[in-house]
């Protein structure tokens, strides 16, 4: 039993975070770290804890004088945000940890948190989290381009190869060789149009050779064809200045927001807006849909998957990225990025 006491006592003397330990507003005990900056700043633990009672008392906003009773029906734990230093070249910003540790006998302690070192704790676990649904979606786009080239290129192939064979081998008249001929030629036919139509999803040609206006133009005549769905470009954008890395973006977006629309949207109606304004361009796609709520899509699905991606997309290149939708109300999604800072990007 002494042993885990000493145990208990290192650990918290050692602990990277000061801690402070209250019985009413009195000190009971410091660990190192705290008794350090009490020293080095010249903090008064009793200030501490007249800030967290306050801001207690604040949250709380007890509706009678019972301040042990309120405490005992409060959440366990709040944080504070507390700047000390302030007279000093470099402020420090910290969290103050209120923490209730018996309600009865209003013990608490108090832990003081760098800000900065949460905040890069936060990012860093925010990117992971981000490498891991970028890392998803790219897994599941791999697995649709395995299965089509499975499935229909694969496929198609392997039947021409069966028809050059049956030309080889067996010995058929003129017409039945014309005729075996002209089936395998459609087949290829068939099969390079799917070849193309892959390549155009991947990375439209026209996107390098044209620009954005018109690849978006060609992206919605495929859409028109392929599902009988109006879809318009209206732009007036001279988009020879953005960077390629931009043009790829933006289309994305059209891309992935069409997709959307089409898939969990039910709509009729889709267009999409590229407009240039003298320091910025502006890509809205709206659609006529069931529309949806914003904010329960943040859970992580299938369809908030492809948001978050062009999301971070946006973001990664100092665009904005917004989405406004409601049910019944159809989506508008919107992308937009400063021109004086991709002059010159590549």
């Amino acid at each position: 039993m002494l042993e885990t006491i000493n145990w208990i006592e290192r650990y918290f003397d050692e602990v990277t975070d000061a801690v402070f330990i209250f019985k009413e507003e009195h000190l009971l005990v410091s660990n190192q770290l705290a008794k350090d900056l009490e020293d080095e700043l010249n903090i008064d633990p009793n200030y501490l804890a007249e800030v967290a009672n306050t801001s207690v008392k604040q949250k709380l906003s007890p509706s009678d004088d019972c301040f042990k009773c309120s405490i005992r029906n409060m959440m366990k734990e709040i944080s504070i945000p507390i700047t000390l230093a302030n007279d000093k070249p470099h402020p420090l910003e910290y969290f103050l940890i209120y923490h209730v540790i018996d309600a009865d006998n209003h013990v608490f302690s108090l832990t003081l948190k760098s800000r900065g070192i949460i905040e890069r704790m936060d990012q860093v676990a925010q990117q992971r989290q981000l490498n891991q649904y970028v890392n998803r979606a790219h897994e599941e786009e791999r697995k649709k381009i395995s299965a089509d080239l499975h499935d229909s290129i694969a496929q198609g192939v392997y039947s021409a190869i069966m028809g050059v064979r049956r030309l080889q081998e067996e010995h058929l008249d003129e017409a039945s060789t014309q005729a075996l001929a002209r089936i395998i030629e459609r087949q290829l036919t068939d099969t390079l149009t799917e070849v193309k139509g892959m390549a155009l999803d991947i990375r439209p040609s026209v996107l390098d050779n044209f620009g954005l206006l018109p690849a978006l133009r060609v992206l919605a005549q495929r859409t028109e064809e392929n599902s009988g769905i109006d879809v318009d470009v209206v732009g007036k954008a001279n988009t020879d200045q953005l960077s390629t890395n931009v043009q790829s973006v933006l289309y994305r977006i059209a891309q992935e927001s069409i997709h959307n629309a089409l898939k969990h949207a039910q709509a009729t109606e889709i267009s999409i807006l590229l407009v240039a304004h003298d320091h910025f361009i502006n890509l809205e796609v709206i659609d006529n849909g069931v529309g949806f709520d914003v904010p329960k899509h943040r859970q992580f699905n299938g369809r908030s998957l492809g948001l978050m991606n062009m999301n971070e997309r946006v973001k990664a290149l100092n665009g904005s990225f917004e989405i406004i939708s409601a049910p019944g109300n159809g989506t508008t999604v919107t992308a937009k990025f400063p021109v004086t800072s991709l002059k010159g990007e590549h």
